[in-house]
């Protein structure tokens, strides 16, 4: 029965990330920008209504908020299948959507900036929107560096049966998976009913911090080596701030967010000194 689901899994892998499918996605993004580009267009000069979705769709850019909505959630899709491959991978799959959710954020001011001509209107806006691009460049740069330094050293998981570990994430991924639509549908009978859309990014996190718990926790049965298992409690950790920052206000999430970075770049370099100095020594003795 595992083997059953586990191959389940693996077919929705191959499914989703197919060239066919990545096509028709690119192709559902341009033909939804254009089509809520039109929509505000033609609420905004009240040419049509739309009832409840009025207030949303009457700022002329609100396609652009639209566009990058649809994008994230295909990114936590792809976080999903990354789970399995690496922790440390997942990770920097969650500080690449964090930074991502920033640029939204920063795209969603921009949508319902009205007024271009008035500073005492949009001062506040601009000011949102320069924080949330600087954060997430921050978080870019960052991340680059980190992915840089875990490439420098092979990060050996080496366990006693990776291949059975490798099996029990893939497990906890699916169970993600299936989290990931409920929270959709979920998401988007709010939306049909009141015409707001929850962005329930901190929801589906909260999800992610159990299983990634779960991961420390089954590791445990593999290695009991000191560096490894800090290593994969401060991503829970790491997770759990992402988490937090996705409910903060303006400034905080943005400083919460970097500092976060931060902390996983200061755990790579650590990390890889440790595992460099450990290898020396077991080559000298």
């Amino acid at each position: 029965m595992i083997k059953q689901i586990i191959k389940l899994f693996d077919k929705q892998v191959l499914f989703w990330e197919s060239p066919k499918i990545i096509q028709r996605i690119s192709s559902f993004l341009v033909f939804s920008f254009i089509i809520c580009g039109i929509c505000s267009s033609l609420v905004y000069y009240k040419l049509i209504s739309i009832g409840d979705f009025n207030n949303v769709f009457k700022h002329p850019f609100f396609a652009i908020e639209v566009a990058f909505t649809i994008l994230l959630i295909l990114e936590l899709l792809s976080l999903i299948f990354v789970l399995p491959k690496s922790v440390s991978r997942s990770l920097s799959k969650q500080l690449e959507l964090l930074s991502l959710i920033f640029l939204r954020d920063a795209f969603k001011e921009f949508s319902h900036l009205d007024n271009f001509l008035m500073w005492s209107e949009s001062k506040d806006t601009i000011q949102s929107m320069l924080v949330y691009s600087f954060g997430a460049l921050a978080i870019f740069t960052i991340m680059g560096f980190t992915q840089r330094l875990n490439s420098q050293i092979r990060l050996s998981e080496t366990f006693v049966n990776q291949t059975q570990f490798v099996r029990i994430k893939k497990l906890l991924a699916l169970f993600l998976l299936i989290s990931f639509f409920l929270i959709g549908c979920r998401d988007f009978v709010v939306l049909i009913q009141t015409g707001k859309y929850l962005h329930s990014f901190d929801t589906f996190y909260t999800v992610l911090i159990f299983t990634d718990i779960i991961i420390v926790l089954v590791a445990l049965r593999y290695t009991i080596n000191y560096y490894r298992v800090f290593r994969y409690t401060a991503f829970v950790l790491a997770t759990i701030l992402i988490r937090i920052s996705l409910t903060l206000e303006t400034y905080y999430n943005v400083f919460l967010g970097v500092t976060t970075a931060i902390f996983v770049l200061l755990l790579a370099i650590i990390y890889n000194y440790m595992q460099k100095y450990l290898t020396k020594r077991e080559l000298t003795t």
